[in-house]
């Protein structure tokens, strides 16, 4: 669908959704960004929903400045997927064995390793260049220093809330894993210190919504934030990249003498910055809960627990900031999802799928989501679909 526009900012917004869908304090968030001096455009995605710091499903590109409450806590979350040689003839009638084996393999909620995960000794993971970014962690803001031990022991792990770890099938019968998750603690309380860091700041103070306080380039406190926030966006990746090498070694000892195969992984951030040149201007461009959809970009598109994931190829669509949206996004609160819905009704929507089913889940329930089909379709000029999966496993913590 073209986008729609919507003016009286400083600068229009670009939405790939029907305003009238939108609610009205996103909608307000959203006027605010536009509103911004430093704004330089604004494009929003069809899983649009309100957020803490800034509108979920918002694309903010800004001139000499970054908003680190827009960026958000959980800097680099995203999406991780690749896919097997397996196919679901190979999968037992029963996969609740299987699930318990990922669940001992990766900490989930506030779950961490006993020991650190030492990335030599895992077998097939081939990342490279941990000695050097462990050493970027002692150059980190003074007020983390004494978390390195805890940081080493979350790296492989998943966390909780809407992260998760699944098994999936795509639409010719091939076997994928999907992760979901981000920067664990350590991006959590980085995010919270230049947070409150930027909000104390004098050209914040007249700001409509303090929350979109910013950093401006060439200031000390911009090149702490950004040196902060790169590190962090890096642990989110490689956090990943081991719990899925992590998964695929239980998969590929579960199903010993398949001789299991793996394509490239495909990895995408959704809650980053990342600097990036249009029209000849070089900007600082947020996604908060959006990916990167340049010309030929690979990324992942989940819905919930139960309603599938797309991987997708980027159309390179300048107007949205080379963007796509991130998942179905929500359509109700975590609050209202747990007033609403019942055990009853986790079970009957997860029907099919080995997962939890308990009440700590309701809140993720896919019922609380939007229609991941309806959201795909309104970006048809943003990604063109690559694979459809639907889960099998899905492990949340």
């Amino acid at each position: 669908m073209p986008y729609e526009m919507l003016r009286g900012g400083r600068v229009p917004i670009r939405m790939w959704t029907d305003p009238a869908s939108v609610e009205d304090v996103a909608l307000e968030q959203l006027r605010n960004v536009a509103n911004l001096p430093w704004v330089e455009g604004l494009a929003v995605m069809p899983d649009v929903h309100y957020g803490m710091g800034a509108t979920v499903g918002s694309v903010i590109a800004m001139r000499d400045a970054v908003s680190p409450a827009a960026v958000g806590v959980d800097i680099g979350c995203g999406m991780t997927a690749v896919k097997s040689s397996l196919t679901v003839d190979d999968m037992p009638d029963d996969l609740g064995r299987l699930r318990s084996q990922i669940e001992k393999a990766v900490p989930v909620g506030r779950g961490s390793h006993k020991e650190p995960v030492d990335p030599s000794a895992v077998p097939g993971l081939k990342e490279r260049g941990w000695f050097e970014f462990w050493k970027g962690f002692e150059e980190l803001v003074p007020s983390v220093r004494g978390r390195f031990g805890r940081v080493r022991s979350q790296m492989g792990s998943l966390g909780g809330g809407n992260h998760f770890a699944e098994l999936c099938a795509d639409d010719n019968g091939a076997i994928w894993i999907v992760l979901h998750s981000g920067s664990r603690n350590i991006g959590n309380e980085l995010a919270a210190h230049h947070i409150e860091a930027a909000k104390k700041l004098p050209h914040n103070q007249d700001l409509p919504d303090k929350d979109l306080s910013v950093f401006l380039t060439g200031t000390r406190k911009m090149e702490e934030y950004r040196r902060d926030l790169f590190w962090a966006q890096e642990y989110a990746r490689r956090n990943r990249v081991v719990m899925l090498a992590l998964i695929q070694n239980v998969v590929t000892q579960y199903f010993t003498g398949k001789r299991v195969k793996w394509e490239e992984l495909i990895s995408c951030h959704h809650n980053y910055v990342a600097e990036e040149v249009y029209d000849g201007v070089e900007l600082l461009v947020t996604r908060k809960g959006a990916i990167r959809a340049g010309a030929g970009d690979l990324g992942i598109i989940p819905g919930s627990m139960a309603t599938g994931t797309y991987i997708v190829r980027g159309l390179g669509n300048s107007q949205a900031y080379n963007s796509a949206s991130h998942g179905a996004g929500r359509k109700m609160s975590r609050t209202k999802a747990r007033k609403t819905f019942t055990l009853g009704d986790l079970v009957e929507q997860t029907k099919g799928v080995e997962c939890r089913k308990d009440t700590g889940v309701i809140d993720e329930i896919p019922g609380a989501y939007k229609d991941l089909e309806s959201v795909i379709e309104a970006q048809s000029d943003l990604v063109e679909v690559v694979a459809h999966l639907r889960q099998l496993i899905c492990v949340k913590g």
